[in-house]
């Protein structure tokens, strides 16, 4: 018996407000909820079904009879099929509000927390080229427009040099142009991709795995320092050498040039060893003078002027008076420590990535910051009774956990030593609710502050300062 084709068509429905992950919302002529794609609160949509749930549809716009007045004109011809910057067709007075909008609903609906009067949205000043890291894919079986498939002609070059396409991790679309980082970096990777063509350098196949030339990583500091990182999938010291060269004889600007020979099925390069081909082994960040050192593989905030804005926020909320003993968890390279030791008595960071805490112990050497020291670990097993009976009871907690938010053994951990104040860094405001919730028998939420380090997107940065009731 063929299966019943559950896809539908609901004509004339009102987009009425944004959801989660940058899809919008509508309503079903049944009541239900439908989440979509590629439509702006305002538009007035035909919407085609692509999944149907107990409680909700999932769908695409399919015609548009009335357009939102929310909706302004892509800047970047990649959208739409490219998976980034989702809400490049919304003003953007319209994402920060709905940014706002989402945080506030996760911590009342989801944590039930009661909120003070929310401090508005800090937006980004730069919307476009604000990051200063970038990852591009090489592929010999670029992503092919559905006009170029239609047009039956037979396509010789089908190398590319850019992004995976949303959901296949062998699909790569070719990029022209990208409005996410500042020159040179459009630059060096169509040079990069042109010369490769010219000269046969063979493009990866992530489905074969052959190919020589995997990623192109682009780093472009604050201060003006640029770092390159090519991935090869093999080690060809003649065709290696001919790229390295090309790069550095054509971009002197770069005061970085590594590249990783990786054979590995995936791509990451965090267990690989980064050989430096000229220049210096890192580039080097700057924050009210402070100076950190970014190699190949660290973790630094990939906008770096909303990253001072954030520590700004973060300080502030803590409120220091020099007399404190700080927690920093989750400190990754201990920037956030850093940036606050000079108003603490003493901080002590706290991050499971060992090289991380090798480069927070470095840079607070550079710095000449000597109230601050760092510890390795899972954090559940690290942030323990007998590690603050060693290292003494903090008066204030500062956490930047990930996504996931704070593990519940952890959240224990902290009603158990019940510090006067918790400044918590979130980038995902549905964890950070889940997590306030259990602190909220102790602790009441007195300040929030939303910041945007991500414009073009859904994605947004919440923190929270609780202090005990």
């Amino acid at each position: 018996m063929a299966r019943k084709n559950r896809r539908q068509i609901f004509e004339n429905i009102e987009v009425i407000d944004a959801g989660a992950k940058g899809k919008s919302i509508g309503k079903a002529p049944d009541g239900k909820v439908i989440f979509i794609n590629n439509a702006v609160p305002g538009d007035i949509v035909d919407i085609q079904t692509t999944k149907k749930r107990k409680a909700y549809y999932e769908g695409s716009a399919t015609k548009f009879h009335k357009q939102s007045d929310k909706r302004v004109a892509p800047t970047c011809k990649h959208f739409g099929t490219c998976g980034g910057c989702k809400w490049q067709f919304m003003g953007y007075e319209h994402q920060l509000a709905y940014k706002q909008q989402e945080v506030i609903n996760n911590l009342t609906r989801l944590g039930k927390v009661e909120l003070p009067e929310v401090t508005p949205i800090l937006g980004s000043a730069e919307q476009f080229f604000y990051r200063n890291k970038m990852e591009f894919s090489f592929s010999d079986s670029r992503w092919l427009t559905l006009d170029e498939i239609q047009s039956g002609t037979e396509i010789d070059n089908r190398n590319a040099l850019g992004f995976h396409m949303p959901g296949m991790w062998d699909k790569i679309l070719d990029i022209d142009t990208c409005h996410l980082q500042e020159d040179p970096s459009n630059a060096i990777r169509n040079k990069v991709k042109d010369f490769a063509t010219k000269n046969e350098l063979p493009f990866y196949n992530a489905r074969k795995q052959e190919g020589l030339l995997r990623t192109l990583m682009i780093r472009i500091a604050s201060t003006g320092e640029i770092m390159v990182l090519v991935q090869f999938f093999y080690e060809d010291v003649e065709k290696r050498t001919l790229l390295l060269d090309y790069i550095a004889n054509e971009f002197p600007e770069i005061t970085s040039l590594q590249y990783v020979v990786n054979s590995k099925g995936n791509d990451t390069i965090y267990d690989q060893k980064v050989i430096c081909y000229s220049g210096k082994d890192h580039i080097e960040e700057e924050m009210e003078g402070l100076r950190f050192k970014i190699n190949a593989k660290s973790f630094y905030q990939t906008n770096s002027k909303q990253a001072y804005e954030l520590y700004k926020v973060t300080r502030d909320f803590a409120d220091l008076s020099g007399s404190e003993l700080v927690y920093d968890l989750y400190t990754g390279t201990g920037t956030i420590a850093q940036f606050v030791a000079k108003k603490a008595k003493k901080v002590i960071g706290v991050e499971a990535v060992p090289e991380a805490i090798e480069d927070a112990k470095e840079n607070a050497k550079r710095n000449t910051i000597d109230n601050v020291e760092f510890y390795v670990g899972d954090m559940k097993k690290v942030f323990t009774k007998d590690f603050i009976a060693q290292h003494g009871q903090p008066e204030v907690v500062i956490t930047d956990p990930p996504r996931d938010g704070m593990h519940k053994d952890v959240v224990g951990q902290l009603l158990n030593i019940s510090p006067q104040k918790i400044v918590y860094v979130s980038c995902n405001s549905a964890t950070q609710a889940r997590d306030l919730a259990l602190l909220d028998q102790m602790y009441k939420v007195t300040k929030v502050q939303s910041v945007d380090m991500f414009p073009q997107t859904y994605h947004v940065e919440n923190v929270v300062l609780l202090e005990k009731r």
